[in-house]
């Protein structure tokens, strides 16, 4: 008969190593390699403005002031500690009544747009947190941007052309990321005021 304690001593050897291999070695290895070849991705996608973190490219923000650009309605209000949709089906009433209120303040916001509105300005995401629309939502709000702004609506849509994701242009329906465009939006007010 085999003696217990070889057992012992031979699953203890086990554990060690494996906590040494899987518990040490392989994060650390795993983490070296990601800072190394994607940085940006590993530590959350940041967005910056000089030295200043201001937010990810990843999570989306609250905008409501009509001089920026208007993301998608967050069941979360954008609370990424609480992350997650409404779960309502488009038959209930209280799904509607959200998309009712964001038509009435797309409309309040700018009453001389009759174009319309992009579905996405007016439904919210699975996740609460999208920080992309699509271009259509972008160029929907463009006439209200430029006359708070007073910017011209051509220099608008340029900023969106510049900040359209490279790959949604290759698959799929061309999208923005709203923190980008009002950042851009921002500089450029910057640059015109100098």
């Amino acid at each position: 008969m085999n003696n217990p304690t070889s057992f012992f001593r031979a699953s203890l050897s086990l554990l060690i190593v494996f906590l040494i291999l899987l518990g040490g070695i392989y994060p650390l290895a795993v983490t070296g390699i990601s800072q190394l070849i994607f940085n940006s991705s590993a530590n959350g996608s940041l967005i910056k403005d000089g030295d200043k973190i201001i937010g990810s490219s990843l999570l989306g923000q609250q905008f409501t002031e009509d001089k920026y650009f208007w993301g998608r309605l967050s069941a979360e209000n954008y609370d990424a500690m609480r992350s997650g949709g409404t779960n309502f089906s488009p038959a209930n009433p209280k799904a509607l009544e959200a998309a009712n209120a964001r038509i009435d303040a797309l409309k309040k916001a700018d009453p001389d747009n009759k174009a319309q509105i992009p579905v996405d300005l007016i439904t919210a995401s699975a996740s609460g947190l999208d920080p992309h629309i699509s271009l259509l939502a972008a160029e929907y709000q463009i006439t209200r941007i430029a006359k708070v702004r007073g910017m011209d609506p051509d220099d608008v849509q340029e900023i969106i052309n510049d900040h359209i994701d490279s790959l949604s242009k290759l698959f799929g329906d061309p999208y923005v990321n709203v923190l980008e465009l009002n950042l851009a939006l921002d500089r450029n007010d910057k640059v015109s005021k100098q």
